[in-house]
């Protein structure tokens, strides 16, 4: 009646369909792992010399308001 891998021999084939959701649930925690650190690289602190060089390479400041600038934050 009873055969040792379970009911009827179906026992090996669950222990089986036990993978499929163990697997699902490490993939899914590894990607929601992963998309927290790439949410922490983009919150990187930008340099004050970062800031000032992004602004002079949009055009919001001259060369002269850069080089003053620049100097001032080497100081």
């Amino acid at each position: 009646m009873y055969d040792y891998m379970g009911f009827g021999g179906m026992g090996g084939y669950m222990g089986f369909f036990w993978l499929i959701p163990l697997i699902l649930i490490i993939w899914a925690a590894v990607v929601v792992l992963d998309s927290r650190k790439e949410q922490g690289k983009s919150e990187q602190v930008k340099s004050a010399l970062d800031i000032l060089q992004e602004r002079y390479a949009r055009g919001e400041i001259n060369k002269q308001e850069y080089e003053e600038k620049q100097r001032g934050l080497q100081v």
